[in-house]
């Protein structure tokens, strides 16, 4: 029997998205076919895509096609095979198949029939799939960082967004798998662990029948991996208990991310928002009151239709006075088959711009005055890449979140995959630069000649 085909992937988009190439790479895998990075050398390329905004839909179908005027067999995967399932493969002949977001499992299946010659197309109109810690993972990330997904899809229907519609509903996974992978990826050398999913502060909400963060926390307390890090952290899921939970359970870090995506209650209205009205002052210092040293992201939408002046004024005002650590600030992205698409007085693209570039331009000082307040502090430092050639090694402390928010420039003996204590030297907008404190040995104790 021949040599099973070798399989590429690209990825693109979120990091959910990246736990299902995962998964798809895993299964592969242990199915005994050769993955390759090199897509030249590979027989099959897995395009992961990404259909979240305009932008990244645009990025997808620019790699699709460079792929197949390259005349590599292609297959679709993802939220854009979800999306247009019923066009790509009419509008891109040389793929030979389409997997949607809730069907990535069957990956193994798609490639055999693929080889049989069959054009394939599995597509679930509703998602309902969720892998857990049985499925086979082959991780791309460093060794040092891994992505715990613990639930998937979103009940919520914000006027803006279209994940429900790629994603699926809201489905949990049990405390027990998800602590049961989290002691696999501890076992693999994994220093820091990121929960992942479209609402973790609605976790368990589906399965449970309330939500169940603050449990879950407090399980992964149990499990040794240092860092354990929480994105998507709706303000009215942080409860007294969940914020309990953070300031107990010591690998649980004090970093929060908060979708806010506005400050004015009117646009929150327009948009969807399942808390509205309650993302004010209160809300934020709650939240510092409870967790001073809590290192505060967060993500914001200008020019939904409807915007004022006035309306984008109380953003930047929001901005400049609650000084958050990271802010990330996204034009509206008019997506078809979402109630906004429609919307009456649509802001115009330039001046959806000049307001994003607005904001950005007044968080950079504040992001600044956050960094250089560490100067002189003794920080932990999670060591990611090491340059032997430079001397100089990067990684992240605690404030600074994977791929998302910054890093830390280190000099001095800095092990790979360790997190290590770095004098804090220099800051610049986004980034740390620091020293490492030598590891000072004990002298041996004298022998003694007495007898």
């Amino acid at each position: 029997m021949g040599l099973k085909p070798t399989v590429a992937f690209n990825h693109l988009g979120c990091e959910k998205n990246r736990v299902d190439t995962e998964h798809m790479l895993g299964l592969l895998v242990q199915a005994g076919y050769q993955v390759d990075a090199n897509e030249e050398l590979a027989d099959y390329v897995v395009v992961n895509t990404c259909s979240f905004i305009e932008a990244a839909r645009e990025e997808s179908v620019r790699t699709l096609v460079e792929l197949a005027a390259a005349q590599k067999k292609v297959v679709i995967t993802g939220c854009l095979a979800q999306h247009f399932q019923h066009e790509l493969l009419e509008e891109i002949p040389e793929a030979v198949a389409l997997v949607g977001t809730g069907d990535y499992n069957r990956i193994v299946e798609v490639i055999e029939r693929a080889e049989a010659g069959e054009r394939v197309k599995l597509v679930s109109p509703e998602p309902t799939y969720i892998a857990d810690e049985t499925v086979p993972r082959y991780r791309t990330t460093a060794s040092s960082v891994a992505y715990l997904r613990v639930a998937e899809g979103c009940d919520y229907r914000c006027a803006f967004c279209i994940i429900p519609h790629l994603r699926g509903n809201q489905r949990s996974r049990t405390i027990e798998s998800i602590v049961a992978e989290a002691h696999q990826l501890a076992a693999e050398g994994v220093q820091e662990l990121v929960l992942i999913s479209q609402i973790t502060t609605n976790y368990g909400l589906d399965i449970y029948g309330k939500p169940r963060l603050a449990e879950l926390l407090r399980a992964l307390g149990e499990v040794n991996v240092p860092w354990v890090r929480m994105h998507y952290a709706y303000p009215t899921g942080l409860t007294p208990e969940v914020i309990a939970a953070i300031r107990e359970t010591p690998n649980v870090l004090p970093y929060l991310d908060l979708p806010l995506q506005h400050s004015h209650p009117e646009v929150l209205r327009a948009m969807n928002r399942p808390w509205q009205g309650q993302v004010n002052d209160d809300v934020i210092h709650r939240i510092k009151d409870a967790l001073p040293e809590a290192v505060l992201r967060t993500t914001f939408i200008v020019g939904f239709p409807g915007e004022t002046e006035a309306h984008f004024e109380h953003l930047l005002a929001f901005v400049e006075r609650h000084r958050f650590d990271h802010v990330g600030v996204f034009s509206f992205s008019a997506e078809e088959g979402t109630p906004a698409y429609d919307l009456p007085n649509q802001v115009p693209q330039a001046e959806r711009d000049r307001r994003r570039e607005t904001l950005m331009l007044a968080q950079q000082p504040i992001a600044w005055e956050h960094n250089r307040a560490h100067i002189g502090r003794v920080v932990d430092v999670l060591i990611e890449q090491e340059n032997p050639a430079t001397g100089m090694a990067i990684g992240r402390s605690i404030r600074f979140a994977p791929e998302v928010d910054g890093l830390v420039y280190v000099t001095g003996a800095a092990p790979l995959n360790q997190i290590v204590p770095v004098t804090i030297t220099a800051a610049d907008t986004y980034d740390l630069f620091g020293e490492v404190i030598p590891v000072v040995s004990e002298p041996a104790p004298a022998l003694s000649l007495a007898h």
